[in-house]
């Protein structure tokens, strides 16, 4: 079986129309499966180690990992998936599912130390001294940075909507595979970056300011879109009468997407930082009078 072969989706043709099926491609459903097994095995020994009042959090924890991962199966397994190669309007709702509601649950669950207690305690040590190395050390103490992480996000947005490499991701199986995996891979840093977590000191003024800056550099991708008088994706669009759009209709609709919903994921969350951050400066400040 080719490499293509693996990530065809079922598409049937009925009275000339495409229709859309669920996507069972092996490189998309296992790497979901073994997420998920990991996840559930490795949550549940730390639920039986927890104490009773470190059980509400893992309940939390579990919950919002269950958010993302349903996100990221409704973005790539469902028929948006499918849809997404013929109806550009699709194509645009699956990445916004990947990149601003799958990605900010997910980082929220810190899954990894569940996901590490699933493992063999030897596999554990060696994964633990790997991460240890100053090598690896040093490039992840440079994209971890919050301006660094916000480029690569915005950088891939970009990159991808390039007409000649979207198109190209549609035709080829492997790029298709690395456009999604860049999506979700720095959409997954970027909240990791931005989003508060105890134990971490944050600027939570810089943080609400690249997520605003998110907001106004995809809402102007997505205005491009809207207000272009000609086709960027030709290829992408050859399906849009299953929504009843033209081709150029098909454009507006994704650019509006990207424009309005997916820019008020990243601004209302800048919001949200803003408050969490205003609430715990006045914390900090009112401790600090109590002591002097």
């Amino acid at each position: 079986m080719s490499f293509d072969a693996l990530f065809s989706t079922s598409i049937c043709y009925g009275n000339g129309a495409p229709q859309a099926g669920w996507t069972l491609a092996l490189p998309i459903t296992l790497p979901l499966l073994a997420v998920m097994f990991l996840y559930i095995a490795g949550a549940s020994r730390l639920w039986r180690r927890s104490s009773k009042r470190g059980r509400p959090l893992r309940s939390r924890q579990a919950l919002l990992f269950s958010a993302g991962w349903a996100a990221l199966a409704l973005a790539l397994v469902s028929p948006i998936h499918a849809l997404g190669e013929h109806v550009f309007a699709a194509h645009m709702i699956e990445h916004e599912l990947l990149m601003a509601l799958a990605a900010p649950p997910l980082v929220a669950s810190r899954p990894m130390a569940a996901m590490m207690w699933a493992l063999p305690a030897q596999l554990r040590r060696a994964l633990c001294a790997a991460g240890h190395a100053n090598v690896l050390r040093a490039i992840w103490a440079f994209i971890s940075r919050p301006v660094v992480a916000t480029v690569l996000h915005g950088a891939a947005i970009w990159v991808w909507h390039v007409p000649a490499l979207f198109e190209a991701a549609l035709q080829q199986g492997f790029l298709h595979y690395a456009q999604h995996a860049s999506f979700l891979g720095t959409g997954l840093l970027f909240w990791w970056v931005l989003l508060p977590r105890p134990g971490r000191e944050q600027d939570g003024g810089a943080a609400v300011a690249h997520l605003f800056f998110t907001s106004l550099h995809t809402g102007l991708l997505g205005a491009l879109l809207v207000v272009s008088p000609r086709l960027w994706y030709p290829e992408n669009a050859v399906g849009s009468q299953l929504w009843g759009l033209s081709p150029l209709e098909d454009q507006q609709l994704a650019g509006l997407m990207m424009w309005i919903p997916a820019g008020l994921i990243y601004g209302g969350a800048a919001l949200f930082l803003a408050a969490f951050w205003i609430r715990a400066s006045g914390r900090r400040q009112t401790s600090s009078m109590r002591i002097i």
